[in-house]
């Protein structure tokens, strides 16, 4: 992930300092002609490029922070965005917000662009790929302000911001076993992601208050999120095909949710005739469709919000932090007629 050859190393090969070699570097005219020669040469030779995180973490301050979301375009993260730059700007702090794609690798490479542009700190919600958080982790242990929000990273010690993750999925999943159904499939994201294991744990612990099994063939993982429609569309229609199909999904992400309803009025799967639907969306438009559609709702602008005063807060703070806390924020279960039982 980091450049292997650094100024010190290139000044240990040639013998000068490193001052001298970070002058030569930046054509400095204090430099000879001949030394700067030696040093460009050499560091072309060895690949050699700055490190942004060891340039973002001088002191310096850009009154500016970096926000790292899988996709603006997500009803979830379009609110928490809000919500991030309605504090910001207020604060005097200008907003770069870089999207993963669900990509670890394009995530790695968007941290990178932020510090090198030396934002004063990070807000972070991890792509589906991400399992390696050594980036943050060496960031965080340098002093460098991060918050985590949403898709968290449960082994780094430094502040979080998350929605009710567990309740959610409790009373939704309650609402649907309320109504009459008891066998409920459950539609979630990656396994990687934190939100995917609070809310697998509220829908198993709704099942097992009431005292129905789990089917395992019944949970099935969208590892890239709901990006890929044909991923979603393989989850649905294997659940359908089952002997002992369910009658019932509780869905545990924005846009799975969205894209089930699709691809079952698609396959021509009535909702709640043929099977009950409940699912995590931020989406405004869930209350116009055919049946309007029950869902588990985030309060993303506040989680936006309230990140973003953590961020800043600790930016600005005269003393390292060291004391940190998770802000656990309620979710609200809107109930309509897509989780009813039609008799």
């Amino acid at each position: 992930m980091f450049e292997s050859y650094t100024i010190k190393d290139i000044a240990k090969a040639l013998g000068v300092s490193t001052s001298t070699v970070s002058r030569a570097l930046k054509g400095s005219y204090e430099i000879g002609a001949e030394t700067k020669r030696l040093v460009q040469e050499f560091a072309e030779k060895v690949n050699y490029r700055p490190n942004p995180i060891a340039l973002s973490l001088k002191d310096q301050k850009s009154h500016s922070i970096g926000v790292v979301v899988c996709e603006v375009a997500n009803d979830y993260f379009s609110q928490a965005i809000n919500g991030i730059e309605s504090i910001a700007y207020n604060l005097g702090y200008h907003v770069i917000i870089t999207q993963t794609h669900e990509s670890f690798d394009r995530e790695t490479v968007n941290v990178q662009h932020l510090l090198s542009r030396h934002v004063d700190g990070l807000l972070v919600s991890l792509s589906t790929q991400t399992t390696d958080t050594s980036q943050y982790k060496y960031l965080h242990e340098k002093g460098f302000p991060i918050v985590f929000f949403d898709r968290v990273a449960t082994d780094i010690n430094t502040h979080r911001v998350v929605a009710n993750n567990f309740k959610g999925a409790f009373d939704a999943t309650e609402l649907l076993i309320n109504s009459g159904f008891k066998k409920i499939a459950h539609l979630t994201s990656s396994n990687n992601l934190s939100i995917s294991h609070e809310r697998f744990d509220g829908f198993k612990a709704a099942m097992d208050k009431h005292g129905l099994a789990f089917n395992p063939g019944y949970l099935k993982h969208c590892e890239h999120g709901g990006m890929i429609y044909d991923e979603i569309e393989f989850a649905v229609k294997a659940l359908l095909a089952m002997d002992d199909s369910p009658e019932a999904i509780f869905i545990a992400a924005d846009r799975l949710t969205i894209s089930c309803v699709s691809i079952l009025k698609k396959l021509g799967v009535k909702i709640p005739g043929d099977i009950a639907l409940a699912g995590f969306t931020n989406s405004d438009v869930v209350e116009l469709f055919d049946p309007p559609l029950t869902v588990v709702r985030q309060p993303a602008f506040q989680i936006g919000q309230k990140a973003t005063e953590m961020l800043i807060k600790t930016i600005e703070s005269k003393w390292p932090v060291e004391e940190f806390t998770t802000e656990r924020m309620e979710t609200e279960l809107i109930v309509r007629s897509s989780s009813q039982k039609l008799y």
